[in-house]
C-alpha cells in the first residue's frame, strides 16, 4: 500500500464508456456523488450511441440523463491522443470502462492522453486479473498491453493512478461460449485442473466498490486495489452447481498443454487465449481476505448467490 497522503480529490469525473461495467460504475458514482460536495459525473460516448434508436441504448441514455450525468460525445478509437487529451484536461479524474472491444492499442492511447492532459487522477481499464503476477508472454497477448500501461503510469509522478483488480466478471464463467460450465450437458470443464482457482466479481459489485474507492478518504493513490466477490476452484464451482440446481454435474480437466494446442490451431481465437491464460492459474485468483470489500465489510455477491439468482430456475420440459 502507498502510505503517502494524496491531496487529490475526485470531484469532476469522466467515465469512458457505458457498457457492461460502465453502467454500474456510473450508477454508483452518481449515487455517491449526491453525498459529496461539488461532485459531478460525466460519460464519454460515441455520437452513434447517443443518437441510436436501439431500445437498450435509448434506455441507457435516458437513465444516464435521469441520474444527472452529463453525456460528452467522443470516440476513443478514432480520436488521436491530442484530441482525447483536450477532452480529458477538463476533468480531475478519468475512469476507463471501455473494455477490450476498443482494441488492443486503445488502453495505451488512453493512458498517454491522460498523462498528456496532466489530469490529477487516472483509473485505467484494468478491471481484471493481476497482470504483474501473470507477467509477459502469457497466452493472452492483451495482458502484455496492460503491463505496458502499468509501466507507463509507474514511470511518472504527475498523474496519480489507481488500478482496480476484480478477477473475471462472474457471469463470464457461466457463458456457454467460454465452455467451462455446460448447463445443457450438466458438465464442468476445469481450466488447468479441478483445483485451479479463479477470482470472480459481478459488474454491479465492481461498480459499487469502484465508487467507494473513488471517493475514499484519505484518497487512494498509486495503488492496486483488489476486489473479490468470490474465489473458488473449478471443482468447487461444480459442487455449488450440484447443490443449487439439485442434479449431478460431471467434471473434466482441460489441461494447460491441451488448451495451448487448441490455441495453436486457432491462434487469433480470443476465447482460447483466455482459457489458456486462466488455466495456468497464475495471477487470476487471490484470497478474499484482505480485499477492499472484505476489509471494509462491504457485502458482495458470491458464486452460490449468483447461481441462485440466475440459474436456479425450473428446467423447461
Amino acid at each position: 500500500m502507498n502510505d503517502a497522503v494524496s491531496a487529490v480529490k475526485s470531484r469532476n469525473i469522466l467515465v469512458l464508456g457505458a457498457g457492461e461495467l460502465g453502467m454500474p460504475v456510473l450508477r454508483n458514482l452518481a449515487r455517491r456523488a449526491k453525498t459529496v460536495d461539488g461532485a459531478k459525473i460525466s460519460v464519454l460516448l460515441r455520437a452513434s450511441a447517443v443518437a441510436s434508436d436501439e431500445p437498450a441504448k435509448k434506455r441507457d441514455i435516458g437513465e444516464l440523463r435521469d441520474l444527472g450525468i452529463e453525456v460528452v460525445v467522443g470516440d476513443l478509437v478514432k480520436s488521436s491522443i491530442d484530441e482525447l487529451a483536450s477532452v480529458f484536461e477538463r476533468y480531475d479524474t478519468v475512469i476507463g470502462c471501455a473494455g477490450y472491444a476498443a482494441g488492443i492499442d486503445t488502453p495505451m492511447k488512453l493512458a498517454k492522453a491522460a498523462l498528456q492532459a496532466q489530469i490529477p487522477r487516472y483509473f485505467p481499464w484494468q478491471f481484471g486479473v493481476d497482470f504483474d503476477v501473470i507477467g509477459r508472454g502469457s497466452p493472452q497477448d492483451i495482458f502484455d498491453a496492460q503491463i505496458d500501461v502499468r509501466e507507463l503510469l509507474r514511470a511518472q509522478s504527475e498523474t496519480e493512478w489507481v488500478i482496480i483488480s476484480t478477477g473475471m466478471f462472474m457471469s463470464y464463467l457461466f457463458e456457454p461460449e467460454f465452455g467451462v460450465v455446460d448447463l445443457e450437458n450438466d458438465a464442468v470443464h476445469a481450466l488447468g485442473s479441478l483445483d485451479t482457482a479463479v477470482t470472480l466479481t459481478t459488474p454491479d459489485d465492481i461498480g459499487a466498490l469502484t465508487a467507494e474507492v473513488v471517493f475514499a478518504e484519505p484518497a487512494i493513490r498509486n495503488e492496486i486495489v483488489f476486489l473479490a466477490g468470490d474465489t473458488v476452484s473449478y471443482g468447487e464451482v461444480a459442487d455449488k452447481l450440484e447443490t443449487a440446481l439439485g442434479r449431478p454435474f460431471s467434471r473434466s480437466e482441460w489441461s494447460v498443454p491441451f488448451l495451448l494446442e487448441e490455441l495453436a490451431r486457432d491462434p487469433q481465437n480470443m476465447m482460447r487465449k483466455y482459457r489458456a491464460a486462466f488455466a495456468q492459474g497464475r495471477g487470476v485468483a487471490w484470497d478474499k481476505a484482505g480485499t477492499y470489500n472484505q476489509r471494509n465489510a462491504i457485502p458482495v455477491t458470491d458464486v452460490t448467490a449468483w447461481i441462485g439468482a440466475n440459474l436456479a430456475l425450473p428446467r423447461s420440459a
